[in-house]
C-alpha cells in the first residue's frame, strides 16, 4: 500500500524536483503567513487584503500563454531557474524593506505583482517538466504526489511561519523564503533533462494559436479547463479571507488564522493521499465534479459555522474535496496533451486555474465588507454546488471520462 502511494518517488529526477519544490513551498507559505496577516493589519481593510492576493496572481492571467510558448521553445529548466531567482529577490527585497522599517503596502503590492510575473513563466514550464520525469502510467500518482508536497507545506509553512512572526518578526518570514528558493535551484541543476526544444520560425501568436486548436480539438478539454477557473474563483476566497474569519467571527490573533489554515492543508494532505492511493483510477471525471458539490458544501458550512472546532473539521473535509477534485482535472489535461504541445495546453490550464484566483479574490474582497465574510463565502460554496451538479447531470462530458 505504502509503495503504491509514493510510486513516482522511484524516479531520481522526480524526487530531486518534489523534495526541492517541497522546501521552497514551506518559505512560501511562511511568507504567506507573515504577508496575508500584516498587509489586513497596516491596511485594516479586507479589500486591500483581496487587492494583495488579486495582484499576486494577475500576472498569471496576463502572461501565463506566453510562458507557455517559450516552454515549448526554450530549456524548461533555464526557464524554471530564471524564474527562482526573481522570486528569491524579491524574498530578500521584502525582508530588508520590514528590517529597515520602512516597509509600506504598495511595496508589498508590488512585489506580489512582480512575483506573480516570474510565476506566469515558471508555471506552465514546472507542469510540463513533471510527466517528462515519471511513465505516463505513473503520472496521476506523480501529480497526487506533487500536491502532497504543496500542502504538506501549507502545513509546516504556516506553523513555521506563525511561529517566526510572533517570535522572530515578518522580516525573518520574508528571508527563510528567500533562503528556501536555494532548494529548488539545487534541485533544478540536477536534473537530467531529455527533452530538447525543436527550433521553430513560428511566431508567438501562431504558436499559442495551435495551442487553442489542439484543445478545441480534444472534446471535454475546454470544460475541464472552464472547471479549473470557477473552482479557484470560488474556493480560494475561502482560504485568502482566513484572516477575517479569524478576527471578525472567531475574534482572535494569527494563532488562529494558522490554526485555521493547517486545517484546510491537512485536508489537502488526505486528499492528495488518497488520489495517490486509488492511482489511475476509471471515472476521473465524474469524481472530479462529485468532489466539487462535496467542496461548495463544506464551504458554505464552513462560513455559517460560528464553532472553532465544528470550523476546523470542515476546513479539513473542504481540503480533502478541493485536492480530490482539482488531482482529477489536472490529470485528466495531462495524459490528454502530447508532450510537444505540452507547454503551450499547460499554459492555458494554468491560466483558468490561477487566473480564477485573482478575480475571485478581487470580487470576493469588494463585497466581503458590504455582505460580510460568512454570506459571500457560502454564496461561493453554493455556485460551486449548482456548477458540479450541471456538469454531472446536464453536460455529461466530463462525466464520462
Amino acid at each position: 500500500m505504502i509503495r503504491r502511494v509514493f510510486k513516482a518517488f522511484q524516479y531520481r529526477d522526480y524526487r530531486l524536483l518534489w523534495f526541492g519544490a517541497c522546501t521552497s513551498s514551506i518559505g512560501t507559505w511562511m511568507q504567506i503567513v507573515a504577508q496575508s496577516w500584516l498587509v489586513l493589519d497596516i491596511s485594516k481593510s479586507a479589500r486591500m487584503l483581496g487587492l494583495d492576493a488579486f495582484l499576486g496572481n494577475i500576472p498569471i492571467f496576463l502572461f501565463s500563454l506566453i510562458g507557455g510558448v517559450v516552454a515549448d521553445r526554450v530549456s524548461r529548466r533555464k526557464l524554471l531557474l530564471g524564474s527562482q531567482w526573481v522570486q528569491l529577490t524579491c524574498a530578500f527585497t521584502l525582508a530588508a524593506l520590514f528590517a529597515l522599517h520602512v516597509v509600506q503596502v504598495w511595496h508589498i503590492l508590488t512585489l506580489s505583482f512582480i512575483v506573480g510575473t516570474a510565476q506566469s513563466f515558471g508555471g506552465p514550464a514546472y507542469l510540463s517538466l513533471v510527466p517528462m520525469l515519471v511513465e505516463k502510467d505513473d503520472l496521476p500518482n506523480a501529480i497526487a504526489l506533487q500536491t502532497i508536497q504543496f500542502n504538506l507545506a501549507r502545513v509546516i509553512g504556516p506553523v513555521l511561519g506563525g511561529i517566526a512572526l510572533t517570535k522572530l518578526g515578518a522580516a525573518w518570514c520574508f528571508g527563510l523564503n528567500g533562503v528556501s528558493f536555494v532548494a529548488v535551484i539545487i534541485s533544478l541543476m540536477m536534473l537530467h533533462m531529455t527533452f530538447k526544444p525543436q527550433p521553430t520560425g513560428e511566431t508567438v501568436m501562431s504558436s499559442m494559436k495551435q495551442g487553442f486548436g489542439f484543445i478545441r480539438k480534444q472534446g471535454a478539454m475546454e470544460a475541464l479547463i472552464l472547471l479549473a477557473f470557477c473552482m479557484t474563483a470560488f474556493a480560494i476566497p475561502m482560504i485568502t479571507f482566513l484572516p477575517v474569519f479569524a478576527k471578525d467571527v472567531f475574534h482572535s490573533g494569527p494563532g488562529t488564522f494558522t490554526t485555521l489554515l493547517v486545517c484546510s492543508g491537512l485536508g489537502s494532505i488526505a486528499g492528495a493521499l488518497i488520489v495517490a492511493a486509488l492511482g489511475n483510477v476509471r471515472n476521473k471525471g465524474r469524481i472530479a465534479l462529485l468532489m466539487l458539490i462535496a467542496m461548495g458544501g463544506t464551504m458554505a458550512a464552513f462560513a455559517l459555522s460560528n464553532n472553532f472546532i465544528v470550523s476546523c473539521v470542515l476546513l479539513f473535509l473542504a481540503g480533502v474535496a478541493l485536492m480530490c477534485g482539482f488531482t482529477m482535472i489536472n490529470s485528466l489535461v495531462q495524459l490528454i496533451t502530447s508532450n510537444e504541445m505540452r507547454g503551450r495546453v499547460m499554459s492555458v490550464y494554468n491560466v483558468a486555474f490561477r487566473g480564477g484566483m485573482p478575480f475571485g479574490n478581487l470580487a470576493s474582497g469588494w463585497l466581503i465588507p458590504i455582505f460580510s465574510a460568512p454570506l459571500v463565502i457560502s454564496a461561493n460554496g453554493l455556485l460551486l454546488i449548482l456548477l458540479g451538479a450541471y456538469f454531472l447531470t446536464a453536460r455529461r462530458r466530463v462525466a464520462s471520462l
